[in-house]
């Protein structure tokens, strides 16, 4: 019987001093320094770069306007036309978030009218009917909302797209939750970059609900590796505050040959897995796919759909005549995949490591519409990592 009291009082006296410890770091107080044997230093497996060892190399175009994404309705005839593109390098990242936006201007437009033989007498019921077009990350964000905000009332989504995951150009991407390389700040308006934080903020969100096996995300430690101080004082992109667990670190023997690293946490999504997750998730809520490219506005027209929603990416810039959007071209050089590696790096190029492999970049090529890897860049993505190792041996 007393072993049980003390028991009891030892389970209370631990909750307690643990509930004074969470309130304490909530307040950013510290209990000193920790215990002996403690180690404090992070440890970095290498990543083995070198040309024996990579898979594959593959070659994207992001969908880049200086002015930033397009998210904006327009009326034509009977239908609405709701564009959603131009995301740059940050597709996967703002997805559900110009998605959310891009789905709210077709809130209060009605769809086809079909008669329901729920109402005998006549009477018709509203049917929503949507299109979206294009099947990349942005085509499926879009329709999986349009299915959660319409579905209780009888919402028919159907996709129209020339290819299927993983034949996308979402599939190419690195998949590192950070929304950038998709705007000139000295050209893009205030409205877009308000609309840009709104669109940051509510995408990061959604990816936090979907971390896990199933959907292929998870947090990531990740290092901004500089050579100058400044670069640790700019804003990180969509607000610091979607970056938990900063800090800074000025330790060139211990963090990559780099005088100053900003360390924070964000998302990595494995494109392969993602994808597939959600074209299952459109499926099973009744969703339905059309294998069909658009080659002219008129034939986007024809479509039986009221609300159509173009998420086209590079593709609208002839169906929809934008001058404005340009390729962006991205080279990538994925090496055999190493399950130690649990951080991601960023420099003059990237390394992000996916199950599917370590993915090595660092190009942006505007205006470039060529889709052949470059041998030179090729060895320049792997000279520039190989330094970066040599200095984390040499630390």
């Amino acid at each position: 019987m007393t072993a049980q009291v003390n028991r009891r009082n030892f389970l209370r006296g631990a909750l307690s001093t643990t509930a004074v410890l969470l309130a304490a770091q909530s307040r950013g107080l510290s209990f000193g320094p920790p215990p002996l044997g403690f180690d404090n230093d992070r440890h970095f497996a290498p990543v083995k770069v070198s040309r024996d060892r990579i898979i594959r190399e593959v070659v994207g175009l992001r969908p880049y306007r200086d002015e930033g994404f397009v998210v904006g309705a327009q009326r034509a005839g009977n239908k609405l036309i709701v564009h959603n593109y131009g995301h740059g390098g940050a597709g996967i990242t703002l997805s559900w978030g110009t998605a959310a936006l891009a789905v709210d201007l077709a809130r209060d437009f009605q769809g086809a009218r079909t008669t329901s033989s729920a109402f005998s007498a006549g009477r018709e019921r509203l049917h929503p009917h949507f299109a979206v077009l294009g099947a990349g990350v942005s085509g499926l964000s879009t329709a999986r909302l349009l299915q959660r905000r319409f579905g209780n009332a009888g919402a028919v989504v159907t996709i129209y797209t020339k290819d299927l995951p993983p034949e996308t150009t979402s599939n190419i991407a690195g998949g590192f939750w950070s929304p950038t390389s998709l705007f000139d700040r000295e050209v893009a308006s205030a409205k877009f970059i308000e609309q840009f934080r709104t669109a940051a903020r509510i995408s990061n969100r959604a990816f936090q609900l979907l971390a896990g096996t199933e959907y292929g995300v998870r947090w990531m430690d990740t290092f901004e590796l500089n050579r100058n101080e400044d670069s640790m004082q700019r804003e990180l992109p969509g607000g610091n505050d979607l970056y938990p667990n900063q800090k800074f670190h000025r330790d060139a023997s211990h963090y990559f040959g780099f005088p100053f690293v900003r360390e924070y946490s964000t998302m990595l999504i494995e494109p392969q897995t993602y994808l597939n997750a959600l074209l299952r998730d459109f499926y099973i809520a009744g969703g339905k796919i059309v294998v069909k490219e658009f080659r002219s506005r008129e034939e986007v027209m024809r479509l039986a759909e009221r609300v159509v929603f173009n998420c086209t990416g590079l593709g609208a810039r002839a169906l929809f005549n934008d001058q404005k959007l340009e390729p962006v071209r991205g080279q990538l050089e994925i090496l055999l995949p190493q399950p130690e590696i649990d951080y991601c790096y960023l420099s003059s190029g990237y390394m992000f490591p996916r199950h599917d492999g370590i993915i090595l970049g660092g190009t942006f090529d505007h205006g470039d519409w060529s889709l052949q890897p470059n041998p030179e860049q090729a060895n320049g993505i792997l000279e520039s990592h190989t330094e970066i190792m040599k200095a984390l041996s040499r630390g």
